[in-house]
């Protein structure tokens, strides 16, 4: 009985890291190249998880937090230096004004929540 519960604990194991580090948020369906989009941040998820944006213009993003984890608190650009409070039940916008062609994460602060910019 006891090898049942071990084999189940590390079964669970391994979905949790599966599904906080290992999973490709590109499995949902992109965005199209916008310069304006709404992202719900809620059930642990950004969604959309994969924005396209074009170089040399301006993007706006609304992010509508729903979920009242606290790591849902906030919202990191790696390699953009930028970064957001989100209040809970409330729209946040962030601007990024002239994002450089590249690939860069978004993250809340314990990097659970992840998703991609894609600037082409």
């Amino acid at each position: 009985m006891s090898i049942l519960i071990n084999l189940a604990g590390l079964i669970l194991i391994a979905l949790i890291i599966w599904w906080f580090w290992m999973s490709r948020p590109g499995g949902r369906k992109p965005a199209a190249i916008t310069s304006e989009t709404t992202i719900i941040v809620d059930d642990g998820v950004y969604d959309p998880a994969l924005i396209h944006a074009r170089t040399g213009q301006p993007l706006t993003l609304h992010f509508e937090r729903r979920d009242p984890s606290p790591c849902a608190e906030q919202v990191i650009f790696h390699g953009l230096d930028v970064s957001e409070f989100l209040d809970n039940g409330k729209v946040t916008t962030v601007t990024l004004k002239n994002p450089p062609k590249g690939e860069y994460r978004f993250t809340c602060q314990m990097q659970m929540y992840q998703g991609r910019l894609i600037v082409d």
